[in-house]
């Protein structure tokens, strides 16, 4: 009786999300052609990036928090399901290789483990203990940073993390697609990103506008807080590893760019920095060795511009 009754409350919980209602504007979508078709979805695109401004201030402030956290050894840590649980392990995976973070301080993770990336691992997400038992088995303290990735903003999986983190002293944020003015979501967070984008192109597919307004929520939290670490000269990535052969020639590309040396002086350079490109920019800027360079990266925080008087 009690499992009918939880369904029950799940399916009116669902049945009254943004999420989860019929969009007027493509009713007969069915019968459209090709043209129309990527026309309709296009329009309803079009209103993503104006739901996300509204909450601007909340994300800021929740860029903040990370950069503090993980300048004092925190960890951004993503949790969510599905669709959700893909964009934060992406955005993880990307910020090595990008900003040269440790693989560590940025990390994604989604219900049903590694093999939910490829293929749906049915009943994961309902499980509460689940997310509980993934925050703790990463010993979560209060520099981290946990955060839950949820369309609708009730995923069990994603609730049982950021209980767990709350419980454990961490901060917490919430990236949400309906409005938690109108929607209880169930959990307290330090950060609410709830972007309401309205209902979807078809019906229920989040993997649409939801998750366009959650990627791009994710680009501004972690391009934003390595920002805010000194991973970024004027408005080039400058921490980027050099771990394969586009990156090494993007990196003497960068030290041409900006020092408008020649290609084989900025090899030169990069060779001498054994590779790290902030590092061979203070040095031809200094006009100094690498220990030099090195020294006054750390005496500023690793921020290129202060280290060179520019500031």
């Amino acid at each position: 009786m009690q499992n009918n009754e939880n369904r029950e409350d799940l399916f009116e919980k669902l049945s009254t999300l943004l999420t989860e209602q019929r969009n007027p504007k493509t009713t007969g979508i069915d019968v459209a052609d090709s043209r129309e078709i990527v026309r309709l979805i296009n329009n309803e695109d079009k209103k993503v990036a104006d739901a996300v401004e509204k909450k601007l201030d909340v994300i800021a402030d929740a860029v903040d928090r990370i950069a503090a956290g993980i300048k004092s050894g925190g960890r951004l840590l993503y949790f969510g399901a599905g669709t959700s649980g893909r964009l934060g392990v992406l955005d993880a995976s990307e910020c090595p290789p990008t900003f040269g973070a440790s693989p560590e301080t940025v990390q994604g993770f989604i219900a049903g483990g590694k093999e939910a990336m490829f293929e749906a691992q049915e009943g994961a997400e309902d499980s509460p203990e689940l997310g509980a038992e993934a925050v703790r088995s990463l010993n979560v303290g209060s520099n981290d940073i946990v955060a839950g990735l949820a369309a609708s903003g009730r995923t069990p999986y994603v609730h049982g993390a950021i209980k767990e983190a709350n419980k454990l002293g961490a901060s917490t944020l919430m990236v949400t697609t309906v409005s938690a003015k109108q929607v209880d979501v169930g959990v307290n967070v330090d950060f609410m990103i709830d972007i309401p984008v309205g209902p979807e192109v078809v019906m229920g597919s989040t993997r649409m506008k939801s998750a366009t307004a959650q990627k791009m929520v994710l680009n501004m939290l972690t391009t934003g807080s390595m920002i805010r670490l000194g991973k970024v000269y004027e408005n080039v990535m400058v921490d980027l590893q050099m771990s394969n052969k586009k990156l090494e020639e993007r990196a003497k590309r960068i030290v041409m760019m900006l020092t408008e040396c020649s290609y084989s002086e900025a090899e030169t350079l990069l060779n001498n920095a054994d590779g790290h490109v902030k590092t061979a920019l203070v040095m031809k800027f200094m006009d100094c060795s690498k220990e030099e360079a090195s020294q006054l990266l750390q005496q500023n925080n690793g921020f290129i511009r202060k280290a060179i008087n520019k500031v």
